[in-house]
């Protein structure tokens, strides 16, 4: 696992895109290391670098303590 690794983002976890709303629900399809392929609601399939975009989390974020 590398430094950008995010232990909470796991095929079938649903996100948001924090700046593209529009892109709705998304759901992780898969993790390669910070590679995050996440199929959106109106946006289809998107590779998301996640060293550069934080994902947002829907529902309980499990990484606020």
């Amino acid at each position: 696992m590398g430094p950008f690794s995010d232990p909470f983002l796991e095929p079938g976890v649903l996100v948001r895109h924090p700046t593209q709303e529009d892109w709705g629900l998304g759901q992780v399809q898969s993790v390669a290391g910070r590679k995050v392929t996440v199929n959106f609601e109106h946006a289809g399939k998107q590779v998301i670098d996640a060293s550069v975009v934080r994902l947002v989390f829907v529902g309980d974020d499990p990484r606020a303590s």
